[in-house]
């Protein structure tokens, strides 16, 4: 099937502790959303969402970049990125005005808007998002566009994401230092959800858990929109370093055995089955495995119960993130596990028992030309953050007043005001 036409491209860079990743998308005439290229490279000078070097972050995301432009035979000069570190936070605020009980006009919905941007209380923080969720007609909740009804009071109830200032803007200088403009800053559960959530389950209510590298992001979403979010300063790479602790063997050897040999899940036969610590070729590379035999082999059993305990800390506490934003008995739902970390085999049945409730692995939707080694769990915030770019949800910090107010001037203040002018400028 022949390409159609391009009539927009949106670039976004997911900047990770354990992989910085990058994907251009196109939207065709036809309004069809079409990934024209994508590109990763393990990550530098990121720690657990912050920069930490930012000569190596701005050098790892250039190097992303380049190789989707590559694929994609085209370059970008913006992108939206995702934060997924910085302290994330988010809360709902909820706005009313008196209508009286007449017809809502387009300026109705706008003095609303401009009253909520007015009540966002920053607490010295960043503001991310702050975003309309739906209306409310006399306390009736659900209502998606209010133009045209009547009633006696207009609501509105407002998401709004707060990071810490500084750690954002080394993400932002990170990416403008690789010759890049910044178009937004996403928060990783916003992007995330895009991927992973059907406006079903946002609606009924639905945990949304995004394992990283090194941050675990707890999302809650119900009626429509995140209500409730934790970080957690623990992801996989927390699992790989139990592995390199408890064996005595290097980073890039623990990494493997994770993601080749590690499981969630114990069998009856783990204890049996020697697993290699080193790959084919490779087997002079690093230390001997305390504990191995003499071809550096260990039972999957012990690699199994080092991975299941770091899970076990993982699992209590976003079980304890969840009981905080109230997830739990009859209004706790589906959870979708998501993120790099999601890969491991069994997590989900793990964390299903672990959390007491139904739990799927979230993916990114089959977008034409996705590659399959992307249409994993780790690479859906990236999906997502193409997806949040072509809807570019309203943002009430941009609404303003269709009329501008002037000031008309005369006889004496015309003079003052010429006089001004060209203290000013000459």
């Amino acid at each position: 099937m022949a390409m159609p036409r391009i009539s927009r491209v949106f670039g976004a860079v997911n900047v990770g502790s354990f992989r910085i990743s990058a994907m251009i998308m196109g939207l065709s005439e036809t309004g069809e959303l079409i990934i024209l290229g994508s590109g990763h490279r393990a990550s530098q000078g990121i720690k657990r969402g912050y920069v930490t070097d930012m000569d190596a972050a701005t050098y790892a995301i250039r190097e992303a970049v380049e190789r989707a432009e590559k694929n994609a035979d085209t370059s970008i000069s913006s992108v939206w990125i995702g934060c997924s570190g910085a302290g994330l936070t988010s809360r709902v605020s909820k706005v009313e005005i008196d209508i009286g009980g007449r017809r809502i006009e387009d300026e109705d919905i706008e003095h609303l808007l401009l009253a909520a941007r007015d009540n966002i209380q920053p607490d010295g923080r960043m503001v991310l998002h702050a975003q309309p969720a739906h209306y409310t007609l006399d306390g009736a909740n659900g209502v998606s566009n209010p133009k045209g009804l009547h009633a006696e009071q207009l609501g509105v109830d407002i998401h709004v994401m707060l990071a810490d200032g500084a750690p954002v803007r080394n993400v932002i200088e990170a990416v403008q230092n690789a010759h890049l403009d910044v178009e937004a800053v996403v928060a990783a559960p916003l992007a995330a959800g895009y991927a992973c959530l059907t406006p079903e389950e946002r609606e009924l209510g639905t945990a949304l858990i995004e394992v990283g590298g090194q941050v675990t992001n707890v999302a809650v979403y119900a009626q429509g929109m995140l209500v409730g979010l934790k970080s957690i300063p623990l992801g996989s790479a927390d699992i790989s370093e139990a592995i390199a602790t408890a064996f005595g063997i290097r980073l890039f050897q623990a990494e493997r055995l994770k993601c080749v040999s590690g499981s969630a899940i114990a069998s009856p036969t783990d204890h049996r089955e020697m697993i290699p610590v080193n790959g084919p070729g490779a087997e002079d590379s690093g230390p001997t495995a305390r504990g191995a035999d003499d071809k550096n082999r260990i039972p999957r059993a012990e690699l199994v119960s080092v991975v299941t305990e770091e899970l076990s800390r993982l699992t209590n506490e976003i079980g304890r993130a969840l009981k905080e934003m109230g997830f739990s008995g009859a209004r706790g739902n589906q959870v979708v596990l998501t993120g790099g970390g999601a890969e491991l085999a069994g997590f989900a049945e793990f964390a299903q028992s672990a959390l007491g409730r139904p739990v799927r692995i979230g993916r990114p939707p089959a977008l034409r030309g996705l590659p399959e080694a992307h249409a994993t769990p780790g690479f859906a915030m990236l999906a997502g953050l193409c997806l949040y770019a072509v809807d570019d949800p309203v943002d009430i910090r941009s609404v303003g007043p269709k009329h501008q107010i002037t000031t008309s001037y005369g006889g004496l203040q015309i003079v003052n005001r010429v006089l001004q002018a060209v203290k000013e400028y000459f």
